[in-house]
Parts: C-alpha cells; sequence; structure tokens
C-alpha cells in the first residue's frame, strides 16, 4: 500500500511539474501568462459576447460593441485563462443530455426533491405542442448547461392525472428553485408567463428569479449593518458591482452553496459617498470579496481564480466543502492508487488483472466501511468545535498561492481528459520497468511467467484450499500438542488409493531446517576396523538392555520384523533402525550409534555431528538416491528426524509424495522431537 501511495504521489508531482512547463511553453509562444489581464477594447465582437455569455449576463439589447465591452468591464476583469476556457467551450459541440421524466414519482425525485439545484423543464400538454420548438430548447439546453442549472421534458400523455392535480392544461416551462436559504429546504415550482417564446427572454426570466434569492444592498448604511453583522454564516462572499443584478454564475453558486455560503450582491450604481468601502479597503469595482472569521481574501488575485463559475466553485469548495466533496475525493484518490497495482504487478496478463480486481474491490469495501463511523462522528453534537476546526484549516491552507496553483492545474485536467489518462499511462508503465528491473536483479521466476502457468498456479493455489485448508494453513514450525494429527489417521484409511489426493501448497519446504554436513577429523582404515565393531557391540548390548525391560523378543519375530522393514523401506535395516517401517506405529526409529546409514560414506572422516540440529537422527546416507553424504553437500531434514539430500528430498516432495520416504510421516506435520532413550541401570534397586 505504501509503495502504491508514493507512486501515486509522484505522479502528482510530475502532473505539478507538467502544467509549470506547459504554462512556459505557453508563454514562450504567445507572450502571456494565464494569469495575465487582458484588455476588452483589443477583443472582437464575437469574443465579447463569447465572454458576456460564460458570465451569464444578457446582451440581447446591446447591438454596439462598445456596449457590450462595458458590461464585461462592470462584470469583473478578464484574464487570459478565462478568454482561453471560453473560447474552447464555444467550439466544443458537445450535445447536453436532457431528462425525460415517466411520470410523477421520477419528476418528484429529481425535481421537488432536489435541495442544492435548478431545474427548468417543459411540460408538454396532451394533444399540444410543446411551447419551445425544438431547436430552440436545444438551444436553451446548452444555455443553461453552462451554469448547472438542470433540464428536462415532462409529457403529460404519460401522467395525465399528475398534470392535471397540478393545472397543466397547457404546455408551458417550469422553473424549481430552493425557496429558503437554508439546506435542504422546500422547493418552489415558477411557471413562466412571458409572452415572447426567445431563449434570451426566458433566459432573463431565469436569472431574475435566481438572483432574487440574493440579497441586495443598495447603500452605505446597508452595507455597515451587514458588514458588522454576525449570524450564523461563517464564510460570506460579496460581489461589488454597478450591474442592474448580478452574473448568472453568482446566482447559481447561490443555490449551489445553499447553507454554506451566503452570496451578498452590493449595487453601487447609484452611490455617492463611497467612504466606507474604502474604510473597510474596497477602493475599486468590480470586486469579489470572500469574508471569513481569519479576514478578508479578495478573489483573482492568484493563479486560477476567473470570474466564472467553474472557477468560483472549486474555491468554494475547497473552503467550505461538504462531507460528500471529501468522500468523492478520497474514492478518487483511493482508485487511482489501486490502479496503480496494475503496473507494480510482474507476471502473466491475467494475473495482473486479477491482482488488479481483488485491490480495487479491497480498497473500496475499506473506504466505505472506514466512511461509516466517521459519518457517524460527525452527527455527535460536541465535535461541532472540531468541524469548525477543520474549516478553519481548510480556509487557511486553500487561500494560499500553492493552493491556487493546486485548483488551476485541477481544472485543466480535467477540462483534458486525454492528457491526464495518458500521463497516468506513462507514469504507470515507467513505475513497471522499473519494478520489472528490480525484480530481474534479485532474480524473480515470475517476472518470466505466462498466463497459463499462471493460471496452473492460481488454480493449485485454490483447490488446495478447497480440498486440504489445515495443511496450507500450517507452517513448519508449527508448536501443537498433539502427538498424531488425524488427519494423517485419515490419509492412511485411503489406502487403496481410490480417492483424489489433496493438492498441497509447496511453501513449507522452505521453512524446512537445511545445513552442509562437514567432517571433523581423518582415521586410518584399522582404527576404522577396531572401533567398528566394539561401538556396534556396545550398541547393541545397550538396544537389548533397552528392550530386555520392555519385553522380550524371540529370534522369529525379530527375523519377521527384518523381513517386513526390507519389503516395506526400500533404506531400512535390520542394521539402521530397529522400527524404520510404517509397522512400528510412526515412532521415531531407535538408531545405533551410525543411525540408518553407513559410515564408510566419509572414507576415514568422522561426521561433525554439533553441527546438526538437535531433533535430527544421526545418518550418513540418502535413502532417496542411495549415495552417501560428501563432505560440504547440503542436507535438509523433516518433522520427523529424518535426512536427505536437499536437491533429493525437494524433488521427492515437490513431486507430490509429501511424506517421509523412510517413515511415511507427513512432512508438513510438526512432530515431537526425538530423544534417546536412557540405558537401565544394572543395580537392583534399594
Amino acid at each position: 500500500m505504501w509503495v502504491k501511495l508514493c507512486c501515486l504521489l509522484l505522479y502528482f508531482l510530475a502532473l505539478f511539474v507538467l502544467a509549470r512547463v506547459f504554462e512556459a511553453v505557453a508563454w514562450y509562444e504567445s507572450g502571456f501568462l494565464a494569469t495575465q489581464l487582458v484588455d476588452p477594447v483589443a477583443l472582437s465582437f464575437r469574443k465579447l459576447r463569447t465572454i458576456l455569455e460564460c458570465r451569464g449576463l444578457g446582451h440581447s439589447g446591446l447591438p454596439e460593441k462598445k456596449d457590450v465591452r462595458e458590461l464585461v468591464e462592470k462584470s469583473g476583469d478578464l484574464m487570459e485563462g478565462e478568454l482561453y476556457s471560453a473560447l474552447k467551450e464555444e467550439e466544443a459541440s458537445e450535445s447536453v443530455s436532457s431528462t425525460n421524466f415517466s411520470g410523477e414519482m421520477h419528476f418528484y425525485e429529481l425535481v421537488e426533491d432536489t435541495k442544492d439545484g435548478i431545474w427548468l423543464v417543459q411540460v408538454i400538454a396532451n394533444d399540444r405542442s410543446p411551447l419551445v420548438g425544438k431547436v430552440h430548447w436545444e438551444k436553451m439546453v446548452k444555455k443553461v448547461s453552462r451554469f448547472g442549472i438542470r433540464t428536462g421534458t415532462f409529457n403529460c400523455s404519460s401522467d395525465p392525472r399528475y398534470c392535471k392535480r397540478r393545472g397543466w392544461l397547457k404546455s408551458t416551462l417550469i422553473m424549481s428553485v430552493p425557496q429558503t436559504s437554508t439546506s435542504k429546504g422546500k422547493v418552489m415550482l415558477k411557471e413562466y408567463s412571458g409572452r415572447k417564446i426567445e431563449v434570451e427572454h426566458i433566459f432573463k426570466w431565469i436569472t431574475a428569479h435566481a438572483a432574487s434569492r440574493i440579497k441586495t444592498i443598495y447603500n452605505s448604511e446597508h452595507l455597515k449593518e451587514e458588514w458588522n453583522k454576525s449570524d450564523q454564516y461563517w464564510v460570506k462572499i460579496y460581489l461589488f458591482a454597478n450591474l442592474d443584478q448580478p452574473p448568472a454564475f453568482f446566482s447559481a453558486l447561490s443555490v449551489k452553496f445553499t447553507g454554506r455560503v451566503e452570496f451578498i450582491f452590493v449595487n453601487v450604481e447609484n452611490w455617492d459617498n463611497k467612504s466606507y468601502m474604502a474604510e473597510i479597503g474596497i477602493y475599486k469595482t468590480p470586486s469579489y470579496i470572500l469574508r471569513t472569521p481569519e479576514g478578508i481574501y479578495r478573489y483573482g488575485n492568484n493563479t486560477g481564480e476567473f470570474i466564472s463559475l467553474r472557477a468560483m466553485d472549486s474555491f468554494l469548495r475547497s473552503l467550505q466543502p461538504e462531507v460528500n466533496d471529501l468522500f468523492v475525493l478520497s474514492l478518487v484518490l483511493v482508485n487511482l492508487m489501486a490502479w496503480m497495482d496494475l503496473f507494480i504487478t510482474q507476471g502473466a496478463t491475467i494475473k495482473r488483472f486479477v491482482v488488479l480486481i481483488s485491490t480495487l474491490g479491497t480498497y473500496n469495501s475499506l473506504l466505505i466501511i472506514s466512511w461509516l463511523p466517521v459519518l457517524g462522528f460527525l452527527q455527535l453534537p460536541y465535535l461541532d468545535s472540531f468541524y469548525e476546526y477543520s474549516l478553519k484549516l481548510f480556509r487557511y491552507s486553500n487561500t494560499t498561492t500553492l493552493a491556487s496553483w493546486v485548483r488551476a492545474d485541477w481544472m485543466f485536467y480535467s477540462s483534458h481528459p486525454a492528457l491526464f489518462l495518458s500521463t497516468y499511462l506513462g507514469h504507470g508503465l515507467l513505475v513497471d520497468y522499473f519494478e520489472k528491473k528490480r525484480r530481474r536483479n534479485n532474480n524473480t521466476d515470475e517476472v518470466n511467467a505466462n498466463n497459463l502457468e499462471w493460471l496452473s498456479s492460481l488454480w493449485d493455489w485454490y483447490t488446495s484450499y478447497l480440498f486440504h485448508p489445515i495443511a496450507s494453513f500450517q507452517h513448519f514450525p508449527f508448536d501443537s500438542d498433539w502427538d498424531e494429527d488425524p488427519d494423517l489417521f485419515l490419509e492412511r484409511l485411503a489406502f487403496p488409493d481410490l480417492w483424489l489426493h489433496p493438492l498441497i501448497p509447496t511453501d513449507y519446504i522452505k521453512n524446512l531446517p537445511m545445513w552442509r554436513f562437514q567432517c571433523l577429523s581423518a582415521h586410518s582404515d584399522e582404527e576404522m576396523l577396531e572401533t567398528f565393531p566394539d561401538s556396534e557391540s556396545d550398541s547393541d548390548s545397550e538396544n537389548k538392555e533397552v528392550f530386555s525391560s520392555d519385553r522380550e523378543v524371540s529370534e522369529d519375530d525379530e527375523l519377521s520384523t527384518f523381513h517386513r522393514c526390507s519389503e516395506g523401506e526400500r533404506g531400512c535395516s535390520v542394521e539402521t533402525c530397529s522400527c524404520a517401517s510404517q509397522y512400528c506405529h510412526h515412532e521415531p526409529c531407535e538408531c545405533k550409534a551410525r543411525s540408518y546409514g553407513s559410515y564408510s560414506s566419509t572414507g576415514d572422516m568422522e561426521p561433525d555431528w554439533s553441527a546438526w540440529p538437535s531433533d535430527m537422527l544421526h545418518c550418513t546416507e540418502c535413502v532417496v538416491c542411495l549415495e552417501n553424504f560428501a563432505k560440504g553437500c547440503l542436507l535438509m531434514g523433516l518433522p520427523c528426524g529424518h535426512v536427505f539430500h536437499q536437491n533429493c528430498i525437494v524433488m521427492w516432495l515437490a513431486g507430490g509424495r509429501h511424506c517421509c520416504p523412510v517413515c511415511r510421516w507427513a512432512s508438513y506435520k510438526k512432530k515431537q522431537p526425538y530423544t534417546h532413550p536412557q540405558p537401565l541401570s544394572s543395580e537392583p534397586p534399594s
């Protein structure tokens, strides 16, 4: 997770640097920056009209360029970035979709239950033609959609009873606007009563009703009273301008931020005394002033702070976010981080997508689960102070120059999604290249695995957990109080092998003990010949004393035991082990001095038993390959205590035979360590 988070942070840093590079290239080619002011006098009539349409100011009664230019100057300063965005938006020929309501419930859910937006609905009465024609309605939809106003069509033929109850007996236009200034308040429906069915007249009717919700100040006394008043709103934004009504984008934002930000329009058209404006720091108009408990902030002085709906919306969201805004932001970040797994994961292509789907599901589930207690805590009354301090921190951090750069970059990349996706893909390919190079340096085999091999390993893993979950979850060494595992007994009952053998993962093999076979000193052949009979006779006498105390074994029984051992186990003999076969009830082997191997394996060298693990049986021969241990060879021991060549036993276990070649004890099951029995004392008890 931390690797993906670091990769995502590097990607954001690369986007920030790339945006600065684009600014430098634009300045080199055109000689201006996005924050540079534009003189409206130098613009054409078409560009000036485009600016007014983006800001939401009517210009139908202004035929001359001079009047249009003055209206642009009265609404706010124009920057190069805003002009570029407006022209690009006008050239875009994307058709905006409009909702078709199916009935009363559909209309209620989308229109009457929406408390933070404006709807424009065309009602078509039964057997009547629509009030606005198809061509004019498409222009109307495109015009109002710039300001976040949603549109729809309600045909009374789908629900005539609802139309009769509402009184919609003729085709008309309906506008829904929140009635109160509180969040989630009631919605009022207003019907268009104008005679002129033109786009500009309908748009004026919409903006007039939306502007009526904004508090308007007409004199300095009222401004002084409002400026010094303390109420429920912590954040207020003032527009000081010489206009009849505020722009449409300003009115639309007042509806969108209902209950969070208070919008106030100060009409200074007929003011003679502007001394109080100078006292509060307002020296020019138009001005957009943000009033917070921390102080005054002049909107439009930093990067990306344009006089448009989109720019001011991102600015206010960063200052006064909703819980839903934070949730959407966290959702985007988590999914971007999860998609990094597609490039970090190495191996087969199918493996990458399987891991990606698993990561997406895990991360999104954890995100939703973690948000549930947060939403519950925010409802508690004693957390109001925490909420206020959090908003204060947001206001302090998002009024800095760095925050304005981040907002400008966000608007730039969101308006160019192809660039955003291509840079993300390029960053991912770089991550994939360096990760592949790192794993190749570490000699990781999974880099070159193909789809078929990975699917085969995935099926083996799945079936191992499905058919043998106990063996899959146990890792050697595993401390258990049980001497015998019931699973082993159940596996023994499967003889003859008519059942399907369970697939057991081989992860436990890497946890088995390994060491090298070492020797101490050299001995002559005569010493070896002299030593062996003595040691054998001594060990035989000791064994005879031990077993005579427990039970008496006849020569016929010993001979039958020898035959069973020689027939059942290939590497076992009477010399090496008295209980090496499966007929010994799986007890540890009772070995002689040279255990179940031959001392001749080391030639004239004596093995160094001190280097062996304490729970391993001493031997000098591998019963898998039937070869003696050579000096320096790598050995591996099983939980039962038997020792083999490392290569031999790994091949044995990897072939599906998960048991000891000598005693058939399961190679993934822990067994109590073997302890050598003490010889019985020959002295009689006192």
